[in-house]
Formats: C-alpha cells, structure tokens, sequence
C-alpha cells in the first residue's frame, strides 16, 4: 500500500503520492503534467498575487505547463524555459549547473542569446512548480542575470522543506517533507 498526502491548492484536493528521497526522507510527489485543471487554477491564483512583469520564465520541465498557463491567461504570446541542454537552434548558450533534489545528478540550466536579449533589462517573473532546496529557483536565477534580466519576483505553486520559511517567495501552500513511515517531518 502507497502512502499519500491530501493537498488542498487553489481550491482543488489532489492526492499525493510519498516517494523516497533516502533512507529518511519522503517528499509528496507533485505532478502538474497532465491535470489540466489543476494547471488553469494555479496559474489564476499565481497571477492574482504576481507582482507586475514583462517576461514569465522557468526551469525545464515541471513548470513548462505552469507558465505556458500563466503567459496564455495573462494574455501574453511568449515565455521563456530554463532548457536542461543546449538545442541545435540555440546560439550563444548561456549555461549554470544545478543539483535538484528531484534528480539524482547534477544537471544543466540554459538559456540563448535569443532570450537574454528578449529579458535584458525588462522585469522577469521566476516561476515554477515547487520550490525546495531552491537549486533551480538559484540556477534560474542565475541565468537572468547573466542576461542582464530585472528579477521582480519568484513565485511557485508550492515551497516545501526549508522553502516555506523564506520571506523572497510566493507561493500558493506550503508542503511538508515526510518521515519514512509517512508521518510530517517536524
């Protein structure tokens, strides 16, 4: 029998499932792909709280769908993505390494000369799923600057762990870690 955590976000209840980090810890695994719904609220009650903004940006994968329903909602036609590897239409590759708690490795972060150019000097909202370690949130981050982006805010559907004590956030509910026995760490 899986064990799992009931969140309430942006007036839906979704069922989460534990999954092992390590031998002591268990993160809830939340999941936009696929949930239509729960998508289009998320990006309604994000949008209520984002500060002013000219450009939506995130990190490959989980918060693609997130800011393509923040950019379509908002009425806005572009949003940029964090890639986790340079494509062979990229030119100019601005690059920062990250190590995420939902992957094993360490991974790659880049963006094109294309979306600095489109960010440099204009107020740029990170946005992503869930906020953790904040890893990817710095990695991002990172590759505003780097373009010469205004960050005028860092918003995530949920922060979770240490995340939830951070006061240059926003995001909708805190989700808790987990002890291996599916108890809320303390």
């Amino acid at each position: 029998m899986s064990m799992t955590y009931s969140l309430h976000v942006a007036g839906l209840e979704r069922e989460l499932t534990l999954c092992p980090v390590n031998e002591s810890l268990y993160i809830a695994g939340f999941v936009i792909f696929g949930d239509v719904e729960l998508t289009q609220a998320c990006a309604r009650d994000l949008l209520k709280k984002a500060p002013e903004y000219d450009v939506l940006i995130t990190a490959e994968a989980k918060g693609i769908p997130l800011a393509y329903e923040m950019a379509r909602q908002a009425g806005t036609n572009r949003y940029l993505i964090a890639r986790k590897v340079p494509k062979l239409y990229m030119k100019n590759v601005f690059t920062v390494k990250v190590n995420s708690i939902t992957t094993a490795k360490e991974q790659t972060l880049c963006i094109d000369q294309d979306d600095a150019d489109f960010m440099r000097g204009r107020r740029v909202l990170i946005v992503d799923d869930v906020i953790s370690t904040g890893e990817s949130l710095r990695a991002v981050e990172e590759l505003v600057k780097q373009a010469g982006g205004n960050i005028v805010g860092k918003m995530a559907i949920l922060a979770e762990g240490e995340a939830t004590e951070r006061d240059d956030i926003i995001y909708l509910e805190k989700l808790p870690l987990f002890n291996p026995d599916g108890s809320i760490k303390d």
